[in-house]
Protein backbone atom coordinates (compact mmCIF):
# COMPACT_ATOMS: atom_id res chain seq x y z
CA UNK A 1 0.00 0.00 0.00
CA UNK A 2 1.14 3.54 -0.77
CA UNK A 3 2.05 6.05 1.94
CA UNK A 4 -0.42 8.43 0.27
CA UNK A 5 -3.87 8.01 1.82
CA UNK A 6 -6.64 6.34 -0.16
CA UNK A 7 -8.76 9.44 0.41
CA UNK A 8 -6.17 11.51 -1.46
CA UNK A 9 -6.26 9.11 -4.41
CA UNK A 10 -10.06 9.40 -4.36
CA UNK A 11 -9.76 13.19 -4.39
CA UNK A 12 -7.45 13.02 -7.39
CA UNK A 13 -9.93 10.88 -9.31
CA UNK A 14 -12.76 13.23 -8.40
CA UNK A 15 -10.82 16.28 -9.54
CA UNK A 16 -10.04 14.59 -12.84
CA UNK A 17 -13.68 13.60 -13.41
CA UNK A 18 -14.77 17.16 -12.71
CA UNK A 19 -12.63 18.28 -15.65
CA UNK A 20 -14.01 15.64 -18.00
CA UNK A 21 -16.89 16.49 -20.31
CA UNK A 22 -20.39 15.01 -19.76
CA UNK A 23 -20.98 11.44 -20.96
CA UNK A 24 -17.26 10.71 -21.16
CA UNK A 25 -14.96 7.93 -19.98
CA UNK A 26 -11.27 7.80 -19.06
CA UNK A 27 -9.19 4.65 -19.44
CA UNK A 28 -5.73 4.11 -17.93
CA UNK A 29 -3.94 0.75 -18.28
CA UNK A 30 -1.36 -0.49 -15.79
CA UNK A 31 2.25 -0.89 -16.87
CA UNK A 32 3.04 -4.12 -18.63
CA UNK A 33 5.39 -6.70 -17.16
CA UNK A 34 8.73 -6.45 -18.97
CA UNK A 35 10.87 -9.48 -19.72
CA UNK A 36 14.58 -9.08 -19.04
CA UNK A 37 15.67 -12.29 -20.70
CA UNK A 38 14.20 -15.78 -21.15
CA UNK A 39 11.92 -16.38 -18.14
CA UNK A 40 13.40 -13.54 -16.06
CA UNK A 41 11.40 -10.34 -15.61
CA UNK A 42 12.51 -6.85 -14.65
CA UNK A 43 11.29 -5.70 -11.22
CA UNK A 44 7.73 -4.51 -11.76
CA UNK A 45 7.07 -0.81 -11.50
CA UNK A 46 3.56 0.59 -11.94
CA UNK A 47 2.78 3.18 -14.61
CA UNK A 48 2.95 6.61 -13.00
CA UNK A 49 -0.47 7.83 -14.23
CA UNK A 50 -2.15 4.63 -13.06
CA UNK A 51 -0.44 4.83 -9.68
CA UNK A 52 -1.26 8.53 -9.28
CA UNK A 53 -4.97 7.77 -9.58
CA UNK A 54 -5.11 4.53 -7.59
CA UNK A 55 -2.07 3.67 -5.49
CA UNK A 56 -2.53 0.15 -6.89
CA UNK A 57 0.79 -1.50 -7.75
CA UNK A 58 -0.25 -4.75 -9.46
CA UNK A 59 0.17 -5.50 -13.19
CA UNK A 60 -2.57 -6.68 -15.55
CA UNK A 61 -5.04 -4.01 -14.52
CA UNK A 62 -7.08 -1.27 -16.15
CA UNK A 63 -8.55 1.77 -14.40
CA UNK A 64 -11.78 3.26 -15.75
CA UNK A 65 -13.43 6.52 -14.68
CA UNK A 66 -17.02 7.22 -15.74
CA UNK A 67 -18.42 10.44 -14.25
CA UNK A 68 -22.05 10.18 -13.10
CA UNK A 69 -22.28 6.43 -13.77
CA UNK A 70 -25.20 5.13 -11.75
CA UNK A 71 -23.45 1.93 -10.63
CA UNK A 72 -20.20 3.59 -9.66
CA UNK A 73 -17.77 6.00 -11.28
CA UNK A 74 -14.51 4.18 -10.46
CA UNK A 75 -14.14 0.78 -12.11
CA UNK A 76 -11.07 -1.48 -12.00
CA UNK A 77 -10.27 -4.57 -14.01
CA UNK A 78 -7.62 -6.66 -12.27
CA UNK A 79 -6.39 -10.21 -11.71
CA UNK A 80 -8.55 -12.59 -9.74
CA UNK A 81 -7.33 -14.21 -6.55
CA UNK A 82 -5.57 -17.44 -7.47
CA UNK A 83 -3.99 -19.50 -4.66
CA UNK A 84 -1.78 -21.46 -7.04
CA UNK A 85 -0.37 -18.40 -8.79
CA UNK A 86 -0.08 -16.50 -5.53
CA UNK A 87 2.09 -19.32 -4.20
CA UNK A 88 4.56 -18.56 -7.00
CA UNK A 89 4.15 -14.83 -7.62
CA UNK A 90 2.78 -13.26 -4.43
CA UNK A 91 -0.58 -12.19 -3.08
CA UNK A 92 -3.15 -10.43 -5.23
CA UNK A 93 -5.82 -7.97 -4.16
CA UNK A 94 -8.51 -9.50 -6.35
CA UNK A 95 -11.81 -7.79 -7.00
CA UNK A 96 -12.83 -7.79 -3.33
CA UNK A 97 -9.50 -6.29 -2.27
CA UNK A 98 -9.62 -3.53 -4.86
CA UNK A 99 -13.05 -2.50 -3.62
CA UNK A 100 -12.24 -2.83 0.09
CA UNK A 101 -8.70 -1.46 0.14
CA UNK A 102 -8.48 0.82 -2.90
CA UNK A 103 -12.04 2.20 -2.82
CA UNK A 104 -13.11 1.05 -6.26
CA UNK A 105 -16.86 1.30 -6.83
CA UNK A 106 -16.85 -1.79 -9.02
CA UNK A 107 -14.27 -4.38 -10.04
CA UNK A 108 -14.14 -7.14 -12.63
CA UNK A 109 -11.64 -9.85 -13.57
CA UNK A 110 -9.16 -8.66 -16.18
CA UNK A 111 -10.06 -11.78 -18.16
CA UNK A 112 -13.58 -10.38 -18.64
CA UNK A 113 -12.51 -7.02 -20.06
CA UNK A 114 -13.31 -7.92 -23.68
CA UNK A 115 -16.88 -8.65 -22.69
CA UNK A 116 -17.45 -5.68 -20.38
CA UNK A 117 -15.39 -2.68 -21.50
CA UNK A 118 -17.03 -2.30 -24.96
CA UNK A 119 -20.34 -1.85 -23.16
CA UNK A 120 -18.82 0.92 -21.03
CA UNK A 121 -17.43 2.61 -24.14
CA UNK A 122 -20.61 2.38 -26.17
CA UNK A 123 -22.48 5.63 -26.66
CA UNK A 124 -19.84 7.84 -25.02
CA UNK A 125 -19.35 11.32 -26.42
CA UNK A 126 -15.66 11.33 -25.53
CA UNK A 127 -12.99 8.82 -24.54
CA UNK A 128 -9.96 10.14 -22.63
CA UNK A 129 -7.06 7.83 -23.38
CA UNK A 130 -3.33 8.39 -23.93
CA UNK A 131 -2.92 6.73 -27.29
CA UNK A 132 0.61 5.90 -28.36
CA UNK A 133 2.03 5.15 -24.91
CA UNK A 134 1.10 1.46 -24.95
CA UNK A 135 0.89 0.00 -28.49
CA UNK A 136 -0.46 -3.34 -27.29
CA UNK A 137 -3.28 -1.70 -25.37
CA UNK A 138 -3.90 0.66 -28.30
CA UNK A 139 -4.70 -2.42 -30.36
CA UNK A 140 -7.13 -3.64 -27.71
CA UNK A 141 -8.85 -0.25 -27.84
CA UNK A 142 -9.21 -0.52 -31.60
CA UNK A 143 -10.59 -4.04 -31.26
CA UNK A 144 -13.19 -2.87 -28.75
CA UNK A 145 -14.10 0.06 -30.97
CA UNK A 146 -14.52 -2.22 -33.99
CA UNK A 147 -16.62 -4.57 -31.87
CA UNK A 148 -19.04 -1.72 -31.19
CA UNK A 149 -19.04 -0.63 -34.83
CA UNK A 150 -19.90 -4.15 -35.94
CA UNK A 151 -23.15 -3.86 -33.99
CA UNK A 152 -24.18 -0.52 -35.48
CA UNK A 153 -27.16 -2.09 -37.29
CA UNK A 154 -28.46 -3.21 -33.92
CA UNK A 155 -28.28 0.35 -32.61
CA UNK A 156 -24.83 0.30 -31.00
CA UNK A 157 -23.11 3.68 -31.09
CA UNK A 158 -19.29 3.91 -30.98
CA UNK A 159 -17.64 6.77 -29.08
CA UNK A 160 -17.64 10.00 -31.05
CA UNK A 161 -14.25 11.32 -30.03
CA UNK A 162 -10.91 10.18 -28.58
CA UNK A 163 -8.96 12.81 -26.61
CA UNK A 164 -5.52 12.55 -25.03
CA UNK A 165 -5.79 12.23 -21.26
CA UNK A 166 -2.30 13.64 -20.67
CA UNK A 167 -3.12 17.38 -20.58
CA UNK A 168 -5.80 16.96 -17.89
CA UNK A 169 -3.90 14.49 -15.75
CA UNK A 170 -0.36 15.76 -16.08
CA UNK A 171 -1.23 19.31 -15.11
CA UNK A 172 -2.64 17.93 -11.87
CA UNK A 173 0.47 15.82 -11.25
CA UNK A 174 2.63 18.93 -11.53
CA UNK A 175 1.24 20.35 -8.27
CA UNK A 176 2.38 18.23 -5.32
CA UNK A 177 0.29 17.81 -2.17
CA UNK A 178 1.83 17.90 1.34
CA UNK A 179 1.68 14.10 1.43
CA UNK A 180 3.52 13.86 -1.88
CA UNK A 181 6.19 16.29 -0.71
CA UNK A 182 6.61 14.29 2.51
CA UNK A 183 7.13 11.13 0.45
CA UNK A 184 9.65 12.90 -1.77
CA UNK A 185 11.44 14.19 1.33
CA UNK A 186 11.74 10.62 2.57
CA UNK A 187 13.22 9.52 -0.76
CA UNK A 188 15.58 12.50 -0.67
CA UNK A 189 16.70 11.72 2.88
CA UNK A 190 17.60 8.15 1.93
CA UNK A 191 19.46 9.36 -1.15
CA UNK A 192 21.31 11.98 0.90
CA UNK A 193 22.59 9.26 3.22
CA UNK A 194 23.64 7.23 0.18
CA UNK A 195 25.68 10.09 -1.28
CA UNK A 196 27.35 10.72 2.06
CA UNK A 197 28.19 7.03 2.35
CA UNK A 198 29.77 7.07 -1.12
CA UNK A 199 31.88 10.12 -0.25
CA UNK A 200 33.07 8.42 2.92
CA UNK A 201 33.98 5.23 1.06
CA UNK A 202 35.88 6.88 -1.79
CA UNK A 203 39.61 6.25 -2.15
CA UNK A 204 42.07 5.68 -4.98
CA UNK A 205 42.27 2.09 -6.14
CA UNK A 206 38.55 1.36 -5.87
CA UNK A 207 36.30 1.21 -8.91
CA UNK A 208 33.23 3.23 -9.75
CA UNK A 209 31.06 0.19 -9.07
CA UNK A 210 32.32 0.06 -5.48
CA UNK A 211 30.70 3.46 -4.88
CA UNK A 212 27.57 2.35 -6.73
CA UNK A 213 27.36 -0.59 -4.32
CA UNK A 214 27.45 1.85 -1.38
CA UNK A 215 24.56 3.76 -2.94
CA UNK A 216 22.52 0.61 -3.51
CA UNK A 217 23.13 -0.57 0.04
CA UNK A 218 21.86 2.66 1.54
CA UNK A 219 18.84 2.72 -0.79
CA UNK A 220 17.75 -0.76 0.27
CA UNK A 221 18.61 -0.15 3.91
CA UNK A 222 16.32 2.88 3.85
CA UNK A 223 13.41 0.90 2.40
CA UNK A 224 13.72 1.91 -1.25
CA UNK A 225 13.24 -1.10 -3.50
CA UNK A 226 14.41 0.66 -6.64
CA UNK A 227 16.67 3.44 -7.79
CA UNK A 228 14.70 6.16 -9.56
CA UNK A 229 17.01 5.80 -12.58
CA UNK A 230 20.31 4.15 -13.50
CA UNK A 231 22.94 5.54 -11.15
CA UNK A 232 25.79 7.55 -12.67
CA UNK A 233 29.17 7.08 -10.97
CA UNK A 234 31.58 8.87 -13.28
CA UNK A 235 35.21 9.42 -12.33
CA UNK A 236 37.78 11.51 -14.15
CA UNK A 237 36.82 12.41 -17.71
CA UNK A 238 33.79 10.09 -17.51
CA UNK A 239 32.11 12.96 -15.65
CA UNK A 240 32.01 14.82 -18.98
CA UNK A 241 29.61 12.16 -20.33
CA UNK A 242 26.22 13.38 -19.13
CA UNK A 243 24.46 10.00 -18.98
CA UNK A 244 27.45 7.77 -18.26
CA UNK A 245 26.28 4.50 -16.65
CA UNK A 246 29.06 1.94 -17.26
CA UNK A 247 30.36 2.57 -13.71
CA UNK A 248 33.32 0.23 -14.17
CA UNK A 249 36.41 2.48 -14.33
CA UNK A 250 39.06 2.70 -11.60
CA UNK A 251 39.14 5.69 -9.25
CA UNK A 252 42.46 7.48 -9.75
CA UNK A 253 44.23 9.63 -7.21
CA UNK A 254 43.75 13.28 -8.19
CA UNK A 255 40.52 12.77 -10.13
CA UNK A 256 37.02 13.95 -9.34
CA UNK A 257 34.06 11.59 -9.22
CA UNK A 258 30.56 12.75 -10.17
CA UNK A 259 27.66 10.76 -8.70
CA UNK A 260 24.15 11.35 -10.01
CA UNK A 261 21.84 8.96 -8.16
CA UNK A 262 18.58 8.80 -6.25
CA UNK A 263 16.09 6.26 -5.01
CA UNK A 264 12.31 6.24 -5.26
CA UNK A 265 9.76 5.68 -2.51
CA UNK A 266 6.21 4.70 -3.47
CA UNK A 267 7.17 5.60 -7.06
CA UNK A 268 8.23 9.15 -6.08
CA UNK A 269 11.75 9.99 -7.23
CA UNK A 270 14.72 11.75 -5.77
CA UNK A 271 17.55 12.99 -7.99
CA UNK A 272 20.84 14.20 -6.50
CA UNK A 273 24.24 14.95 -7.99
CA UNK A 274 27.41 15.63 -6.05
CA UNK A 275 30.97 15.90 -7.31
CA UNK A 276 33.95 15.29 -5.03
CA UNK A 277 37.65 14.38 -5.22
CA UNK A 278 38.52 10.69 -5.13
CA UNK A 279 41.24 11.36 -2.55
CA UNK A 280 39.28 13.92 -0.54
CA UNK A 281 41.18 17.04 -1.66
CA UNK A 282 40.32 19.33 -4.58
CA UNK A 283 43.13 20.50 -6.85
CA UNK A 284 43.30 24.25 -7.64
CA UNK A 285 41.72 23.75 -11.06
CA UNK A 286 39.02 21.44 -9.73
CA UNK A 287 38.28 23.92 -6.96
CA UNK A 288 37.97 26.81 -9.39
CA UNK A 289 35.46 24.99 -11.60
CA UNK A 290 33.57 23.61 -8.62
CA UNK A 291 33.16 27.04 -7.03
CA UNK A 292 31.57 28.40 -10.21
CA UNK A 293 29.07 25.54 -10.37
CA UNK A 294 28.27 25.86 -6.66
CA UNK A 295 27.70 29.60 -7.07
CA UNK A 296 25.33 28.88 -9.97
CA UNK A 297 23.46 26.27 -7.92
CA UNK A 298 22.98 28.68 -5.01
CA UNK A 299 22.10 31.62 -7.25
CA UNK A 300 19.36 29.61 -8.97
CA UNK A 301 17.57 29.15 -5.65
CA UNK A 302 16.86 32.91 -5.56
CA UNK A 303 14.85 32.53 -8.78
CA UNK A 304 12.55 29.74 -7.61
CA UNK A 305 9.41 31.23 -6.08
CA UNK A 306 5.86 32.18 -7.10
CA UNK A 307 7.34 35.49 -8.30
CA UNK A 308 9.32 33.72 -11.00
CA UNK A 309 8.87 31.62 -14.12
CA UNK A 310 10.37 28.27 -15.00
CA UNK A 311 13.28 29.62 -17.05
CA UNK A 312 14.46 32.28 -14.60
CA UNK A 313 16.61 29.86 -12.60
CA UNK A 314 18.23 28.52 -15.77
CA UNK A 315 19.04 32.02 -16.98
CA UNK A 316 20.64 32.77 -13.61
CA UNK A 317 22.92 29.72 -13.88
CA UNK A 318 23.93 30.64 -17.42
CA UNK A 319 25.02 34.10 -16.31
CA UNK A 320 27.03 32.81 -13.34
CA UNK A 321 28.72 30.04 -15.32
CA UNK A 322 29.54 32.25 -18.30
CA UNK A 323 30.97 34.93 -16.02
CA UNK A 324 33.02 32.32 -14.18
CA UNK A 325 34.46 30.83 -17.35
CA UNK A 326 35.25 34.34 -18.58
CA UNK A 327 37.08 35.15 -15.35
CA UNK A 328 39.16 31.97 -15.63
CA UNK A 329 40.05 32.80 -19.23
CA UNK A 330 38.26 29.76 -20.63
CA UNK A 331 36.01 32.12 -22.58
CA UNK A 332 37.00 35.45 -24.12
CA UNK A 333 34.76 38.36 -24.95
CA UNK A 334 31.99 40.46 -23.42
CA UNK A 335 29.64 38.74 -20.97
CA UNK A 336 26.28 39.62 -22.52
CA UNK A 337 27.53 38.82 -26.02
CA UNK A 338 28.87 35.46 -24.87
CA UNK A 339 25.50 34.64 -23.34
CA UNK A 340 23.59 35.79 -26.42
CA UNK A 341 25.79 33.69 -28.71
CA UNK A 342 25.56 30.57 -26.50
CA UNK A 343 29.33 30.55 -26.16
CA UNK A 344 28.96 28.72 -22.86
CA UNK A 345 27.24 25.70 -24.41
CA UNK A 346 30.39 23.63 -25.13
CA UNK A 347 30.88 23.70 -21.34
CA UNK A 348 27.24 23.78 -20.12
CA UNK A 349 25.02 22.08 -22.68
CA UNK A 350 21.91 21.15 -20.66
CA UNK A 351 19.11 22.91 -18.83
CA UNK A 352 19.42 23.84 -15.17
CA UNK A 353 16.74 21.37 -14.11
CA UNK A 354 13.51 19.50 -14.77
CA UNK A 355 10.23 18.69 -13.05
CA UNK A 356 10.46 15.93 -10.44
CA UNK A 357 7.78 13.63 -9.03
CA UNK A 358 6.45 10.20 -9.91
CA UNK A 359 8.87 10.28 -12.83
CA UNK A 360 12.43 11.50 -12.43
CA UNK A 361 11.80 13.69 -15.48
CA UNK A 362 8.27 14.39 -14.41
CA UNK A 363 5.28 15.41 -16.49
CA UNK A 364 4.04 18.95 -16.97
CA UNK A 365 4.53 21.58 -19.66
CA UNK A 366 7.39 24.03 -19.26
CA UNK A 367 5.60 26.60 -21.40
CA UNK A 368 1.93 27.62 -21.37
CA UNK A 369 0.56 29.47 -24.39
CA UNK A 370 4.10 30.06 -25.59
CA UNK A 371 5.29 31.62 -22.33
CA UNK A 372 7.47 30.07 -19.64
CA UNK A 373 5.23 28.61 -16.95
CA UNK A 374 4.80 30.65 -13.77
CA UNK A 375 5.98 28.75 -10.71
CA UNK A 376 3.42 27.90 -8.02
CA UNK A 377 3.68 26.38 -4.55
CA UNK A 378 3.95 22.60 -4.67
CA UNK A 379 5.80 22.42 -7.97
CA UNK A 380 8.92 20.32 -7.51
CA UNK A 381 12.05 20.44 -9.63
CA UNK A 382 15.76 19.85 -9.76
CA UNK A 383 18.47 22.49 -9.84
CA UNK A 384 21.54 21.05 -11.57
CA UNK A 385 24.04 23.41 -13.20
CA UNK A 386 27.29 21.91 -14.43
CA UNK A 387 30.53 22.55 -16.25
CA UNK A 388 32.10 19.86 -18.43
CA UNK A 389 35.47 20.35 -20.10
CA UNK A 390 36.01 17.52 -22.56
CA UNK A 391 39.42 15.89 -22.81
CA UNK A 392 39.56 16.81 -26.51
CA UNK A 393 38.63 20.47 -25.99
CA UNK A 394 41.75 22.03 -27.46
CA UNK A 395 40.48 25.58 -26.90
CA UNK A 396 41.48 25.43 -23.22
CA UNK A 397 44.86 24.72 -21.55
CA UNK A 398 45.65 21.10 -20.73
CA UNK A 399 45.19 21.41 -16.95
CA UNK A 400 41.45 22.10 -17.35
CA UNK A 401 40.64 19.23 -19.66
CA UNK A 402 38.68 16.25 -18.37
CA UNK A 403 37.10 18.12 -15.44
CA UNK A 404 33.36 17.57 -15.08
CA UNK A 405 31.31 19.04 -12.23
CA UNK A 406 27.57 18.97 -11.58
CA UNK A 407 25.72 19.86 -8.38
CA UNK A 408 22.05 18.89 -8.25
CA UNK A 409 19.38 19.43 -5.60
CA UNK A 410 15.66 18.69 -5.36
CA UNK A 411 13.58 21.80 -4.67
CA UNK A 412 9.92 22.49 -3.88
CA UNK A 413 8.34 25.88 -4.59
CA UNK A 414 6.81 27.37 -1.43
CA UNK A 415 4.57 30.39 -0.83
CA UNK A 416 7.54 32.72 -0.40
CA UNK A 417 10.48 30.93 -2.04
CA UNK A 418 11.63 27.36 -2.12
CA UNK A 419 12.55 24.44 0.12
CA UNK A 420 15.59 22.29 -0.67
CA UNK A 421 14.79 18.63 0.00
CA UNK A 422 18.40 17.50 -0.44
CA UNK A 423 20.13 19.97 1.87
CA UNK A 424 21.54 17.15 4.04
CA UNK A 425 24.27 16.30 1.50
CA UNK A 426 27.36 18.52 1.85
CA UNK A 427 28.15 20.62 -1.19
CA UNK A 428 30.65 23.27 -0.11
CA UNK A 429 34.29 22.43 -0.64
CA UNK A 430 35.11 22.76 3.05
CA UNK A 431 32.21 20.49 4.07
CA UNK A 432 33.10 17.81 1.53
CA UNK A 433 36.80 17.79 2.39
CA UNK A 434 36.05 17.70 6.12
CA UNK A 435 33.60 14.80 5.71
CA UNK A 436 36.03 12.78 3.64
CA UNK A 437 38.99 13.55 5.92
CA UNK A 438 37.01 12.39 8.95
CA UNK A 439 36.09 9.16 7.17
CA UNK A 440 39.69 8.51 6.18
CA UNK A 441 41.04 9.16 9.68
CA UNK A 442 38.43 6.89 11.29
CA UNK A 443 38.73 4.18 8.68
CA UNK A 444 35.02 4.38 7.76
Amino acid sequence: MSSISMSEYAQRRQQLMERMTPNSIAIVPAAAVSTRNSSVEYPYRQHSDFFYLSGFAEPEAVLVLIPKREHGEYVVFCRERNPERELWDGLRAGQEGVIANYLADDAFPISDIDDILPGLLEGRERVYYSIGNNPEFDQHMMDWLNSIRSKARMGAQPPKEFVMLDPLLHDARLHKSPAEIATMQRAADISCRAHIRAMQASQPGLYEYHLEAELDYEFRKGGARLAAYSSIVASGSNACILHYTENNAPLHDGDLVLIDAGCEIDCYASDITRTFPVNGRFSPEQKAIYEIVLKANLEAMHYISPKHCWNDAHDATVRVITAGLLELGLLQGELDELIASDAYRPFYMHRAGHWLGLDVHDVGDYKVNGEWRALKPGMTMTVEPGIYIAVDNLTVPQQWRGIGVRIEDDVVVTADGCQVLTRAVPKSIDEIEALMAAAQSSGV
